[in-house]
């Protein structure tokens, strides 16, 4: 019996099977699955995936949806782990009508993942991230963000941030560096994945793998036809052997090596398109350290993004300013803010996904997100959001005011993190987690998880035994120094909603010091009117307040949002 897909005997010149010049119709990874769906649960880093996994479908193919306690028991994981497992899934799943997208938080694990999405998850558990680049200008950057912080005395040596370091921070890849990468690790893997979708053909015995065409779909979690993604046509329509099928006769099964050449082919078109539009790398070769996808195989020279109308927005390079988003500026449904520092931004939109990465000494807050969050090699950055899920990776001294209905995940190397409850609001706040899907009832902000120190998918080398190190989690902000945070209400009318105030409910222990500070401070102005003061003492007093008032301003950084104040 031969388990493997060979090629098929179809011709590589088959008109059928030749990718389209379209560029609309150029094969694309699904990003989403890659950025925020990877999990440092050492054993889901399957060394043979295939080995693991077809067993497991076999085992599990009768039940067709699996639960947290089926996929703990199979993949011998703790149950939290299981269920951290189908609340990713479901965050980074491409269909919106499956039952674990819709579901609500508490019924997320009744509901149950989709055995075929669930394979392809734990596939690609295997994947290394690009490594990411020195920046072009390192003088620039040190300018902004110091090359030394108080915490490298506590550091390894061998610490992930540290091998990366010499006079300026981790820098994400491009986009195309990115989807070139995804699209090489997705070419060579391939045939293992349509065999994991594979079914044997009726009477010709376990050789001879076809795909059906509900099989086949399942493969847009992986991947996706122009720029449009998920949100256009269904990816079976975009295949010649399954178009235009009559929906109420199913289409017949196609041979899997068949499906696989047509792939492979949309895939190298896809990545000499990409190569066509290289521009000479800036910032250096490319770096061979990925174990699984040399960039060499996947993309030579790095490429500028462009930001379409379904992709991510970027917001990069904000230094010492404010800046304002609105959901009426924000393209697609996904936002990137990178390299930003010693600032205030405002995202004021509901959004699907959101990347905070290498930002230094800013204050970020995000409006609703209905998916996820991922922020990642930060200092001293606070960050207020409403969202479904929030993953913390390599970040030092942040602060974290969260409305989340999912446990925030913290991993990789982190120090000295705070979380605390979501501390804001803005008018349309609740319209947008209505459209974001997050419900004000439910709140987890303190109830981190915390995994592996060492994260297995970025492409550095690491020291032996310590990829099962414990991450440091985050401790609580202290009630007493919980503070609100104002939004400007800059926009007016023209953003007129319907928030009134934090639609998150406070702990008690909050709710009480914030009645303790303003029980203080309303003795503190009766003492101060009826001191027995003449008007030079008085002047004097209020001096001193002012003074204290400026130094604390200074101190937390606060005086930013001072000035946005001031321009409302």
């Amino acid at each position: 019996m031969s388990d493997s897909i060979e090629p098929s005997t179809s011709s590589r010149e088959d008109p059928d099977l030749a990718p389209s010049p379209n560029p609309n119709s150029i094969i694309h990874p699904r990003r989403e699955p890659f950025e925020h769906g990877l999990l440092p649960i050492p054993k889901l880093i399957l060394s043979d995936p295939i080995q693991t996994l077809i067993p497991l479908k076999q085992k599990l193919a009768p039940t067709g949806r699996v639960n947290s306690e089926t996929l703990a028991e199979s993949l011998q994981i703790s149950i939290d782990h299981a269920q951290l497992v189908l609340d990713t899934l479901g965050s980074v799943l491409h269909a919106d009508a499956d039952p674990i997208v819709k579901a609500r938080p508490a019924e997320i694990d009744s509901v149950g993942a989709d055995l075929r999405d669930l394979i392809l998850f734990l596939y690609i558990q295997s994947y290394k991230r690009l490594l990411p680049r020195t920046h072009k200008d390192s003088a620039s950057v040190a300018d902004v963000w110091p090359s030394t912080s108080a915490f490298d005395g506590y550091l390894s040596a061998l610490s992930p941030l540290q091998l990366v370091r010499s006079n300026s921070r981790r820098f994400m890849p491009s986009q195309s560096d990115e989807e070139a990468h995804q699209l090489s690790y997705l070419q060579k893997h391939m045939a293992n994945i349509l065999q994991l979708l594979a079914e044997p053909a009726e009477g010709e015995g376990e050789e001879s793998l076809v795909l059906s065409m509900e099989g086949f779909e399942h493969l847009a979690f992986l991947i996706q036809f122009g720029e449009k993604g998920s949100e256009g046509i269904p990816l079976s329509q975009a295949a010649p052997f399954f178009a235009n099928s009559d929906p109420d006769m199913p289409a017949v099964p196609v041979p899997a090596a068949q499906v696989h050449d047509w792939l492979l082919q949309n895939i190298a078109s896809a990545l000499e398109h990409l190569t066509e539009r290289v521009s000479p790398r800036e910032n250096g070769p490319a770096n061979n350290s990925d174990q699984d996808v040399a960039m060499a195989d996947a993309c030579t020279s790095s490429i500028k993004s462009s930001t379409s109308a379904k992709g991510p927005s970027f917001i990069e390079g904000i230094s010492k300013a404010s800046y304002v988003k609105q959901a009426s500026e924000i393209k697609g449904s996904s936002v990137k803010v990178i390299n930003c520092h010693d600032s205030a931004i405002y995202i004021l939109a509901p959004l699907r996904y959101a990347t905070i990465y290498g930002c230094s000494d800013a204050t970020i807050i995000l409006g609703a997100v209905g998916k996820a969050v991922r922020v990642e090699h930060c200092e001293r950055v606070h960050v207020i959001t409403a969202a479904r899920r929030v993953c913390i990776a390599n970040c030092r001294e942040c602060v974290f005011f969260l409305g989340v209905n999912q446990r925030p995940l913290i991993v990789g190397d982190n120090h000295k993190l705070q979380v605390a409850p979501y501390n804001t609001f803005y008018s349309q706040l609740e319209e947008h987690m209505a459209e974001a899907g997050i419900e004000a009832t439910i709140n987890r902000w303190d109830e981190p998880l915390a995994l592996g120190a060492v994260d297995p998918h970025d492409s550095l080398s690491h020291p032996a035994g310590v990829s099962d190190a414990q991450a440091e989690s985050a401790t609580h902000v202290d009630p007493d120094q919980f503070i609100d945070f104002l939004i400007p209400n800059w926009f007016g009318g023209e953003c007129a909603g319907s928030t009134k105030a934090n639609p998150f409910p406070l702990p008690d222990a909050y709710v009480a010091a914030q009645q303790r500070k303003q029980k203080s401070w309303v003795e503190i102005k009766k003492l101060i009117k009826e001191a027995p003061l003449d008007d030079n003492r008085k002047r004097e007093v209020s001096s001193a307040l002012h003074v204290y008032f400026r130094d604390w301003l200074y101190a937390t950084g606060n005086i930013r949002q001072l000035y946005c104040l001031q321009n409302d």
